[in-house]
């Protein structure tokens, strides 16, 4: 998915013209240093003409060794010798006049070509991120968060998201989005040793254009049949095909969870305020600080983040020593999406719960919340329904 980096937003709608569908627009370097961290598939950054020259050339220069198959590309107001040379010194692909969108897409075009040129003749493999959503305590809301995350997600503009329910003896993927799948991850069961994506793309369910769904299977006794090296395989095989695979884990440091936590790239760790599950959540960190399991890309979202239960943000993270990624309050609306199998993210994308979810996908995207279409739009909405929440609050404590 190309980008374009330009301070100013008719510069960057305008070069946006020049991508390919699906480009991605954004307002400074270090929001793409962190996209490209998340996009290990990402072939060419346009830097706009309102981004400083000397610092796209040092992005350039960066680039050029961190990320040798990425070209860049400036688009400049003027194009003269100087600037040809310093560019070409730095390792510039193309330098473009501002106004010949016809040489940005070229430019593209050739970038895309130089890529899977680099990339070999058998094709461009791609990447994409393991999401795993985990607790070690049932019961708090760990697969409501994966489902919203995931919905989040591919409503960011990801190519294509899978959502896989490794809660193999009771998963309840499938049925908070009341889908009815005919097949389900125990029916890849005997073909670890020939696993690809051909075998795995029949057996997922679809759920929206951009999201897809591998289900548990129906009974827990199928859970004994799937073996850690099915999991492995599969996850690295969805995650050629998808741009992120979000998985909810079971509730306990079992192998197959063991091994798809060896496995992922990003891990959400689902607490609520109790002294319980924050005792068992700081004794699942420690155990993963001790296999190495997704050091310094960790997330903690805080579900039934209420202030009436005396444990604040601040203390949950000295108890944990982990930042809050989001925090989810408590909410009669979440439940009654999920009852009616429309998560509030889907339902209700205006709902403050809903931004928590598209915040924290906007982080493991490597994007920000305001590149969403309508952040702007819903975050008014979002503050008018706290406030209202809030007054319900009152109002209910003083009868």
């Amino acid at each position: 998915m190309p980008v374009v980096v330009d301070p100013d937003s008719s510069t960057l709608s305008e070069l946006l013209t020049a991508l390919p569908p699906g480009g991605h627009g954004m307002d400074t370097t270090g929001t793409l240093t962190a996209w490209l961290d998340n996009r290990p598939d990402e072939y060419v950054a346009v830097i706009g003409p309102g981004v400083d020259f000397a610092e796209a050339l040092e992005l350039c220069e960066t680039l050029r060794f961190t990320r040798p198959t990425v070209s860049v590309v400036v688009v400049r107001e003027t194009v003269d010798t100087d600037v040809l040379t310093k560019a070409m010194h730095a390792g510039v692909r193309d330098v473009v006049p501002v106004r010949d969108l016809a040489a940005v897409s070229g430019a593209v075009e050739r970038a895309y070509q130089l890529w899977i040129a680099l990339r070999g003749p058998s094709g461009v493999a791609r990447q994409g991120r393991i999401v795993a959503v985990f607790s070690p305590k049932g019961g708090v809301g760990k697969t409501t968060a994966a489902v919203n995350l995931a919905l989040a997600l591919a409503d960011r503009g990801a190519r294509q998201v899978v959502l896989v329910d490794l809660d193999l003896a009771f998963g309840d993927v499938a049925i908070t989005l009341q889908l009815f799948p005919s097949h389900s991850i125990e029916h890849a069961v005997g073909g670890e040793d020939a696993l690809d994506f051909n075998l795995l793309e029949p057996i997922l369910t679809r759920h929206e254009d951009s999201l897809m769904v591998l289900a548990a299977p129906s009974t827990p006794d199928a859970r004994d049949r799937i073996t850690p090296t099915l999991v492995a395989r599969t996850l690295r095989t969805l995650a050629e095909n998808f741009d992120f695979v979000v998985v909810d884990t079971a509730p306990a440091f079992d192998e197959l969870t063991l091994t798809a936590l060896d496995e992922t790239d990003e891990c959400v760790m689902v607490a609520t305020l109790d002294v319980p599950t924050l005792k068992n959540v700081k004794v699942a960190l420690e155990t993963m600080d001790a296999l190495g399991i997704a050091q310094g890309h960790r997330h903690l979202l805080l579900n039934r983040a209420d202030d009436e239960v005396g444990i604040g943000a601040d203390k949950v993270e000295a108890i944990l020593g982990l930042k809050i990624a989001a925090q989810v309050a408590t909410s009669v609306e979440i439940a009654a999406a999920t009852n009616a199998g429309r998560p509030i993210v889907a339902a209700k994308p205006d709902h403050g719960s809903s931004h928590q979810f598209q915040h924290l996908a906007a982080r493991l995207a490597g994007t920000s919340f305001a590149d969403r279409p309508d952040a702007t739009t819903t975050k008014a909405a979002a503050t008018d329904e706290a406030r209202e929440d809030g007054r319900a609050r009152f109002f209910r404590r003083r009868r």
